[in-house]
């Protein structure tokens, strides 16, 4: 089985075997000696850096607005969702918005070191008058920020 890997799988030492793969998005995020050393070890022993296609990045990005983490997702998480629809891949990562996205598109994951995350559907709450909104951004009533919240 093809296994996705996040930024965060460089950070950390999880064992892994079978097919690897990432973006190149998740190699630019890698700053710190620790994890280039790691990067460079994988790449050495056929860790495949590819493009994810167009298509599965809109439905990444579909199915994180359905889910409500659309703002918490940067382009690297929509990448690396979007090349573990392309290929069927598992995917391995400790960000609890790609996990919730991952999810909501049907795609298997794995925690590394933090405990998985469950799904969650979000609502969107005025920090200054509670009123409820459909996204987050500035409210209507009295200006004051929508920010999400557990449904």
């Amino acid at each position: 089985m093809d296994l996705i890997l996040d930024t965060s799988f460089f950070f950390a030492e999880y064992p892994v075997s079978g097919d690897l793969m990432t973006t190149p998005a998740v190699i630019s995020e890698l700053v710190d000696l620790r994890s280039k050393c790691r990067y460079e070890a994988l790449l050495a022993g056929g860790l495949c850096i590819r493009e994810p296609s167009q298509e599965s990045i809109k439905r990444v990005q579909a199915a994180a607005s359905t889910a409500g983490d659309l703002e918490a997702l940067s382009a690297t998480d929509a990448g690396i969702l979007a090349l573990a629809l392309d290929v069927g891949g598992l995917l391995l990562t400790d960000d609890f918005a790609v996990q919730n996205v991952a999810l909501a598109l049907g795609i298997p994951v794995r925690s590394l070191q933090q405990r998985k995350a469950k799904r969650r559907a979000w609502k969107f709450r005025c920090t200054g008058c509670g009123q409820m909104g459909e996204k987050p951004g500035i409210c209507l009533v009295c200006g004051s920020q929508i920010k999400r919240t557990i449904k």
